[in-house]
Formats: C-alpha cells, structure tokens, sequence
C-alpha cells in the first residue's frame, strides 16, 4: 500500500474541508449535482475524446497502481543476485545459471538471463533489453498523459460550470435570497475542477511518472548485471557496477565482503 497517496488525499480533503468551514461555508454547499455532472462527467468526455477507448481501458489499472504499486526486487537484493550469479558462472560457466532461472520471477530479469544462457550476441541482448525498456517507459508515460491531461481539462470545465451557474442565477435577480444561493452553487463547480485538477490529476500524474522512473532504473540496473554476467566479469566487477546504481544511505546494506574471500582473491 502506497501510505503516501492515501495520506494525501485525506488531507487534501480535510484541508478544504476545514478552510470552508472556518470561512463560514457550509459543507452542504459541496452536494452539488450539477458541479459534480459538469466536472467529473465533463472530464470523462474530454478524456474520451482525446485518448482511444484501448488506452483508457487501462485508467481503473493506474488508479490502482496509485495506491499499490508493483512490488519488485529492491536494488540492494538486484545487487547481491548479480554477485552470487557472476559466482555461479565463473565457477561452473554461464550454463549453470539455468538451474536458477526457475527462481526468477521478473519477466525482464528471465528473459534477459535465458538470451544469455543461449548464447545470442552480446549486441542484441543489449539491443533487446533497451529497446524492452524503451517500450515500457512510452507505455507508462502514455498512462501519466491520461492523469496530466485530466488535470488541465478540469479546471477549466470549473470555469464552464461556474458560468453556467451565473448564467441560472441571473434568472432569479428579483429575489435577492435565491440570487445570492445560486451564485455561490456556481463556483462550486470552480472548486470541484480546481480541486480535482489540481490536488488529484497532476499530482497523479506525477506520482506515476516517479512509479515508472523507478522501475526503469531497477530494469537498467538489471541489464548492466546481465551484460556483465555475458562478458565474464568476476563478481568483484559486478559488485562495483551494481553498487553505482544504488543510492550512499543504501550501499551500506551491500557490504563487500559479500563477495567471498576466495573469489574475490581470485578476481584479483
């Protein structure tokens, strides 16, 4: 459970929530239906008309990428697999990692590691496993495209919905009471369309943008462990380049001394 997106959107809510009240408005006022019509149903049609039903088809998905993101290796445990994989291979050469292919659940990781043990050219597992990230990457950028988008249209149906509201509320100039009422239920829609543009959508958007920067970094550092098990570098090497793709405070959970006495004598 991502405890960030949950914490946010209740204090985003609270925040509003309680400013209105503090400034004297009634929650009540927020029971709008027209507001809520114009600005969720209205930027459900922006986004219809804008992305292909095949894309959006993938929005319920991402909500929930939101609020629980893909679980994968941390960096540190990508490391020490690497270490004990470059052990395997310089002991018993790059077959003997089929036996573990088994215990590999990343689709990326096996795929990479079953291109090695086939013995496919060095350039074209590099190839491959680039272009695979690539692809990944214009996927979750076209999923965040979606969130960023939602949130330039909402605001803007805000300013439809209060105009609306106004164009209604000059109907009732002769009664000073209704007048006042209708003008305040015209910029609840502003408020619903800021407050979900801004406090929701493009902070969406955002977070799936930093989901995705992640995992590409995870799946690069896979691909520099991969490459460097196919070119036959002692687990000395590999350690030193997996340790480049974690950050200090982390290193320390990759001590050097995991790479054995003997191996790490031998490397030398």
């Amino acid at each position: 459970m991502e405890k960030s997106t949950v914490i946010g959107l209740i204090l985003g809510i609270g925040a509003i929530s309680t400013g209105m009240v503090l400034k004297g408005a009634s929650l009540s006022a927020l029971l709008n239906p027209a507001a809520m019509l114009i600005i969720f149903a209205g930027t459900a049609a922006c986004l219809l008309n804008a992305f292909p039903l095949a894309q959006l088809k993938k929005f319920p998905k991402l909500l929930k990428m939101l609020f629980k993101p893909p679980q994968g290796m941390d960096k540190p445990a990508i490391s020490k697999m690497f270490i004990e994989l470059s052990q395997i291979a310089r002991r018993e050469g790059l077959l003997a990692l089929e036996s573990k292919l088994t215990e590999v659940e990343d689709p990326f990781l096996k795929n990479g590691l079953s291109m090695v043990i086939d013995g496919m050219d060095p350039d074209l597992v590099a190839d491959v496993l680039a272009l695979e990230i690539q692809q990944m990457e214009e996927r979750h950028r076209s999923g965040a495209l979606i969130f960023s988008q939602a949130g330039t249209y909402a605001p803007t149906l805000g300013v439809l919905g209060a105009v609306v509201g106004l164009v209604a509320a000059l109907g009732n100039l002769d009664d000073i009471e209704k007048l006042g009422h209708s003008i305040a239920a015209a910029f609840i829609a502003t408020l619903f369309g800021i407050f979900s543009g801004y406090v929701l959508w493009h902070p969406f958007a955002n977070k799936l943008k930093q989901i995705s920067k992640e995992e590409g970094e995870r799946k690069r550092m896979m691909m520099e462990g991969i490459l460097s098990l196919q070119a036959g570098d002692n687990p000395v090497t590999v350690e030193a380049k997996m340790r480049v793709f974690i950050p200090q405070d982390e290193r320390e959970k990759v001590k050097p001394n995991e790479v054995s006495a003997d191996v790490a004598q031998e490397a030398s």
